[in-house]
């Protein structure tokens, strides 16, 4: 009789496979490999409970690549807004391919604390845009908040390098115990302190702590597919159905960049994941 469970760590060729309650160390058959299937963390699949072995991949809604995981119903991506500095076409770049994966993007904001007055202002106004636009947003201290919203989801955590995420991770689950280093003042960035993709089980949710997602970019992905990522943008009627909001003329998105109704950054981030395409 087979059992169905979600794999919840992948360590060379051991998986381990949650059923339930119980917590089991498997193996994969060799048939996947022939049959170009690669078991993913957050797969769900179905074992020989007895000879601990996984016979078969239940069809994905999804997966990600970069990092390896499978099923996603949430990316809470946490962003340092100082040491390492905010960089908002990381976060743009994020939201885009993390939306066009069908992922709900979930927006943490950390180290407020290391900002002054004049630059916790700024990052008050960014975040009341990203609210605007139709985003959930929150800072490292809304705890409660993020419980709400990850409640019965299976959750892939990311974002830079050294921005907070086993820290946060700790915060919600204090029996976890991450390891996390400081900064490192030479390089201006995170040391990597997580070395696989791992599924976490909390009371009402499942969330991954991840290496990180390394060399973003949208070479699988379509121009007119990025044009759509940039959900403010579909509030505007161009001239032309087709419009790219680049060269054209009478293009309403662009108009609303100069009225300023559409965040610059954004416009010249979208700009530039275009031409990278």
């Amino acid at each position: 009789m087979l059992t169905q469970g979600t794999i919840i760590k992948i360590i060379s060729n051991l998986y381990t496979v949650k059923i339930q309650n119980e917590v089991l160390e498997c193996r994969a058959r060799g048939k996947f490999r022939n049959l170009s299937i690669t078991p993913l963390v957050g797969d769900f699949c179905l074992i020989d409970k007895e000879n601990r072995y996984i016979l078969e991949i239940l069809p994905r809604a999804n997966e990600l690549l970069r990092p390896s995981i499978a099923n996603v119903d949430i990316a809470l991506i946490v962003t340092s807004v100082k040491k390492p500095n905010l960089s908002l076409n990381l976060l743009d770049k994020m939201i885009s391919i993390i939306s066009l994966k069908r992922i709900e993007p979930v927006l943490c904001f950390t180290k407020l604390d290391l900002l002054n007055r004049k630059e916790k202002k700024e990052i008050q106004k960014l975040i009341q845009y990203y609210k605007k636009i139709g985003y959930k947003v929150i800072t490292n201290k809304e705890y409660k908040k993020l419980n709400k919203w990850l409640k019965n989801k299976m959750v892939v955590i990311t974002g830079q390098t050294g921005a907070g995420k086993s820290t946060l991770l700790n915060k919600l689950n204090k029996k976890l115990n991450l390891k996390t280093n400081e900064i490192s003042e030479s390089l201006g960035r995170g040391k990597h302190t997580t070395r696989h993709v791992e599924l976490f089980p909390f009371k009402s949710y499942y969330i991954a702590d991840t290496p990180g997602f390394s060399n973003l970019d949208f070479s699988e992905v379509k121009k007119e597919e990025i044009k759509t990522s940039f959900v403010e943008f579909q509030n505007y009627h161009c001239s032309f159905k087709n419009c790219m909001h680049y060269k054209e003329s009478n293009c309403k998105v662009k108009e609303a960049v100069m009225k300023k109704k559409i965040l610059i950054t954004r416009y010249q981030n979208y700009l530039n994941f275009i031409k990278e395409e």
